[in-house]
């Protein structure tokens, strides 16, 4: 089931406990029905026919009966904007970092605070064990370990 904003907002961590979701800092403009559009942590440029990483601006952290799924927003992939590797464990906590490949005829330009990815919400039926990788507790840009 993908959680809608209501449930969203109902499931978000504003005083540190457990269960919760955590999106930091949080941007009601970001608020999608049934969807949170992640943002740029700082200015890029996507170079056609070039994969770019770039840090979510948002410390994300994720409960155990909750995983997400990144897409692109419209906008960008109308200029040629693709994200790869768009899936966020129950568990997760840290920095996302987005790839994106440009696949598009021109450059294009990202700045700090856009709207690029967007995130949905979907119920694990059954929790178990969280994510407990190597990008756990990621900060900024983490390339591949």
């Amino acid at each position: 089931m993908i959680l809608s904003s209501q449930s969203i907002r109902s499931r978000m961590n504003l005083s540190r406990e457990e269960g919760k979701i955590t999106l930091e800092p949080y941007a009601e403009e970001s608020q999608q029905p049934a969807s949170y559009d992640l943002r740029a942590s700082e200015p890029v440029v996507i170079r056609r026919n070039m994969m770019t990483l770039l840090a979510s601006k948002e410390w994300v952290e994720l409960p155990l009966d909750i995983a997400a799924t990144l897409r692109c927003r419209s906008s960008f992939a109308r200029r040629g904007i693709f994200i790869s590797g768009g899936f966020v464990d129950p568990g997760f906590r840290g920095h996302l970092t987005l790839c994106l490949y440009n696949c598009g005829t021109e450059d294009v330009s990202v700045q700090e605070g856009d709207r690029i990815v967007q995130m949905v919400f979907q119920q694990v039926d059954t929790p178990t064990a969280g994510y407990s990788g190597r990008y756990q507790d990621s900060h900024g840009v983490v390339t591949a370990r």
